[in-house]
C-alpha cells in the first residue's frame, strides 16, 4: 500500500473512474487496488466531513453508451458527478467488442472508441471538477506527422478532447511523444513502463547475466532508439540499432515496404538481447529483426513490446518460438489481450494495473507523480535483488 506523505492531503474532488467497455477487466483491477489501499490508510481526519465519500466499495461509476439499431449510439451516466474528479478508461484498439448495425453484427473500431468517449464527457456535463481520460494506446498515435496532403488525426483528437472539456490526457508509450506539441497548455503525461518490463523479465526467466558481456538491447528503427538508450543504461548494458531499408517506388497498404534490416552496433554473438518497441502490429518486422540476430548468432531473443496488437494472429509467432528465433514477447494489459495469446508459453503478460492506481491516487490527491515517472531507483533495487537471489550462491 502507497504510504506516500503527499497522499496525507483531502483529495478536493470525489474520486470518480468510468471504465468503458473497452476497459472493464483493467478498470476493475484498478478500483481493487484503490479501495484495498484508501480502507487500509492510516488517516486520523478520516472519519471527518472533508473525508466523505473518501473510502468506498468501488469509486467506478455506472455509466454506458447504448446504441439505437441504426448504429448511432449515445453516452449515459447513471450517478451525479458534480464536483468530482473523474477519470474515464478507454482501450480504442479493443476489437473484440461488437454491436448491432442495421441486423448485422460489427466490430468496434478505434473510431467507435473514441466517439463513445466523447459522448461520455457530454453526458457529464461540465459538471466534474475535472476530467482525465486515460488512453493508453493513444488513438491514431501513428498518423503523428505529415509526409504529403494527408490529415494529422492525432493532433486533432487530442484538440477536441481539450476543447470539451479534458484537463489532462495520460497515455503509455506514445508512438511519438511530440504529438502532444498540438495542445501545449493542456495535461499531457507519457507514460514508460519500463519498470513492469524489467520485473516482467526478471520474473519469467531465472538464468539472465545482466551485463555488457552477456546482454544487450535492441532497437528495431531509428524510431525506437530513445526508449532502447534508456532501458540499455538502466540495465547497464550496450545498445544496438536496426534501419528500415525501403523501397520508396512502391506503396503497399499505406506504406513503404521494407526491403532488408540493417544492423549497426557490437557484436551479438553468443549474448541474450531485447529488442524494445512501442507495439508489435503484424509481428513481421521483430521477426525480422529476430531473425537477423540469430543469423548473427545471438543466444536468446527476447521481443518486449509496450503493446501486442498481433494483427496477423499468433502463428507466425508460434513457429518463431518453435524455430529458436524468439524465446519470450513480453507485452502489456493495456490494449486488448486474446485469451489464446495468454496460454501461449512463449508470452508473458506485463500487468500495469497497480501503476495505473497509483497514478490515479496521486492525482485524485493533488500529489506529484515525478518519482511514479522516474523508476530508475527500483529498477535497480529489483536487478540487485535478482542476481542476489539467483547468483549469490
Amino acid at each position: 500500500m502507497p504510504q506516500d506523505k503527499e497522499l496525507q492531503t483531502i483529495p478536493v474532488g470525489k474520486l470518480q473512474i468510468v471504465a468503458m467497455e473497452s476497459c472493464k477487466e483493467l478498470g476493475h483491477k484498478v478500483d481493487d487496488y484503490l479501495v484495498r489501499w484508501r480502507k487500509e490508510r492510516q488517516n486520523e481526519n478520516k472519519s471527518t466531513v472533508a473525508f466523505h465519500g473518501y473510502e468506498r466499495d468501488t469509486y467506478l461509476l455506472k455509466a454506458s453508451c447504448p446504441r439505437f439499431g441504426s448504429g448511432e449510439a449515445k453516452g449515459i451516466i447513471k450517478e451525479s458527478v458534480r464536483g468530482s474528479d473523474l477519470y474515464i478508461l478507454v482501450d480504442v484498439g479493443n476489437y473484440n467488442i461488437k454491436y448491432s448495425l442495421c441486423g448485422h453484427e460489427a466490430r468496434m473500431s478505434p473510431d467507435d472508441h473514441f466517439a463513445d468517449v466523447k459522448r461520455i464527457i457530454a453526458a457529464a456535463a461540465g459538471k466534474p471538477r475535472k476530467i482525465t481520460v486515460i488512453m493508453p494506446f493513444l488513438y491514431e498515435s501513428r498518423q503523428h506527422k505529415r509526409t504529403t496532403r494527408e490529415s494529422l488525426d492525432c493532433a486533432i483528437m487530442l484538440q477536441e478532447l481539450t476543447a470539451i472539456g479534458v484537463d489532462n490526457i495520460i497515455t503509455f508509450d506514445a508512438h511519438d511523444p511530440r504529438v502532444q506539441n498540438a495542445i501545449p497548455r493542456d495535461g499531457f503525461e507519457n507514460i514508460m513502463p519500463t519498470y513492469q518490463f524489467v520485473k516482467a523479465l526478471l520474473k519469467s526467466t531465472p538464468d539472465l547475466s545482466i551485463d555488457k558481456d552477456h546482454m544487450m538491447v535492441i532497437s528495431p528503427d531509428e524510431g525506437a532508439m530513445n526508449r532502447a538508450i534508456y532501458f540499455a543504461n538502466v540495465l547497464g548494458v550496450d545498445v544496438g540499432m536496426f534501419y528500415k531499408r525501403r523501397d520508396y517506388t512502391r506503396v503497399v497498404k499505406g506504406r513503404n515496404p521494407i526491403v532488408a534490416h540493417e544492423f549497426l552496433g557490437d557484436s551479438v554473438e553468443g549474448k541474450d538481447v531485447i529488442i524494445i518497441d512501442d507495439m508489435i502490429s503484424s509481428g513481421e518486422s521483430m521477426l525480422d529483426v529476430a531473425s537477423e540476430l540469430k543469423r548473427r548468432k545471438a543466444k536468446r531473443v527476447y521481443a518486449v513490446c509496450t503493446f501486442g496488437l498481433f494483427t496477423n494472429g499468433l502463428d507466425v509467432f508460434d513457429k518463431a518460438h518453435e524455430d529458436g528465433i524468439i524465446e519470450k514477447v513480453i507485452t502489456t494489459n493495456l490494449t486488448y489481450q486474446m485469451p489464446e495469446l495468454l496460454e501461449r508459453k512463449w508470452y508473458v503478460n506485463s500487468d500495469l494495473s497497480k501503476y495505473i492506481a497509483l497514478i490515479i491516487d496521486h492525482l485524485n490527491h493533488d500529489a506529484s507523480i515525478s518519482n511514479l515517472l522516474s523508476p530508475t531507483e527500483r529498477i535497480q533495487t529489483r536487478i540487485e535483488e535478482y542476481n542476489k537471489l539467483h547468483f549469490s550462491k
